[in-house]
C-alpha cells in the first residue's frame, strides 16, 4: 500500500480541527488550501496554522524556517480555489445539514478525479454521501484533537465508498505518520461511541456526588493508564461538542446516551471547556 499523500490538499474550515488537519498535511509535504467563510475567520485560521508550524520548528519536527513552510499554505474565501486539489477534507461544525451542503458545494468546484472526506466524529458517512454525485469518492477521515499530537485517524467507510478510496485513505494516514483504524459506517463509529459512553458516565458520577472530577480522572489515568481522564478530555473536546454528539447518539442508539443534566447546565452557562476557560476544570 502506498503511503504517499496527495500533493494538493484542501481543507474546508480553519477552526481548531481544520487548522490541525492543514498542519498535518503541510509538514508531510503537501500544499494546502484552506477555505473559510469571511476575512476574520480566514485570518484566524492562518494564524492557527502558522502557530502550529512554528511549534513544529521549535521542537525540531521539521527543518527550515516559517516563511518557507507558510509558502505552501493558502487561505481563501472562494470554493473555486479547491479546483486543483486532489483531496478536500470538510471540517465545518458538527451539523448534518451544514456538512451535506458544504460537501455538495465542494464537489461542484473540484475535478471529477478528486477525493472528498468529512472530519465528522459521529454523523453517518452514508447519509452525507447521499447529496454527492460521486459518493464512491467520499469517506470519513476522523482526526483527533489536538491533531499535531494525536497518532490516530479513524477511516470511516460509507455504504458507497469505493475500494480504491478505502485503500488510498489508509495510505494517506500512514503518510501523515499516524495510525489508521478502519470502521464501517455506524452511529458514533468506534471512537466517539466508546469515548462518549465513558465520558457521559464520568459526568453522571460527578452529578451524583460519587467523587470529584479530579478523583474520577485520576482513577482512570493511574488505574487504567489513560493518558487523560474522561472529564479533562471532555474539556479538550468541548462540552458543547460532546453534548451534540451525545444527543445524536441518543437519537440513533437509545437512552443509554442521554446527556446528563449537568452537561446541559454547563453548556447553557457557557462552561465549554478549555476554549471558554472553564469546564469540569478551571483554566483561567
Amino acid at each position: 500500500m502506498s503511503t504517499a499523500i496527495p500533493t494538493r490538499v484542501g481543507v474546508l474550515g480553519g477552526g481548531r480541527m481544520g487548522a490541525g488537519i492543514a498542519h498535518a498535511f503541510l509538514i508531510s509535504g503537501a500544499s494546502v488550501t484552506v477555505v473559510e467563510r469571511d476575512p476574520q475567520t480566514a485570518q484566524a485560521a492562518r494564524e492557527r496554522i502558522e502557530s502550529d508550524l512554528a511549534k513544529s520548528l521549535e521542537r525540531g519536527k521539521i527543518d527550515g524556517n516559517l516563511d518557507v513552510w507558510a509558502q505552501h499554505l493558502s487561505v481563501s474565501l472562494d470554493y473555486a480555489d479547491f479546483g486543483a486539489c486532489e483531496l478536500v477534507i470538510e471540517a465545518v461544525p458538527e451539523d448534518r445539514d451544514l456538512k451535506a451542503a458544504a460537501l455538495s458545494e465542494v464537489e461542484s468546484h473540484v475535478g471529477a478525479g478528486a477525493w472528498l472526506a468529512s472530519n465528522t466524529s459521529s454523523l453517518s458517512i452514508t447519509d452525507l454521501a447521499a447529496s454527492l454525485r460521486r459518493p464512491e469518492r467520499f469517506c470519513g477521515l476522523h482526526f483527533f484533537n489536538p491533531v499535531p499530537a494525536s497518532k490516530l485517524v479513524e477511516v470511516v467507510l460509507g455504504g458507497a465508498t469505493g475500494e480504491e478510496l478505502a485503500k488510498l485513505s489508509r495510505g494517506w494516514v500512514e503518510g501523515l505518520n499516524k495510525t489508521a483504524v478502519v470502521v464501517h459506517d455506524a452511529p458514533g463509529f468506534a471512537s466517539s461511541r466508546l469515548g462518549v459512553a465513558i465520558g457521559l458516565e464520568a459526568i453522571r458520577m460527578v452529578e451524583e456526588g460519587v467523587a470529584s472530577a479530579e478523583d474520577i480522572d485520576n482513577a482512570m489515568v493511574l488505574g487504567y493508564r489513560y493518558p487523560m481522564g474522561p472529564l479533562a478530555l471532555t474539556d479538550v473536546v468541548g462540552l458543547d461538542v460532546r453534548l451534540g454528539i451525545a444527543e445524536h447518539l441518543r437519537r440513533e442508539l437509545g437512552e443509554r446516551f442521554a446527556p446528563p443534566q449537568l452537561l446541559r447546565d454547563k453548556v447553557a452557562r457557557g462552561e465549554l471547556g478549555r476554549k471558554s476557560g472553564k469546564g469540569f476544570f478551571d483554566y483561567s
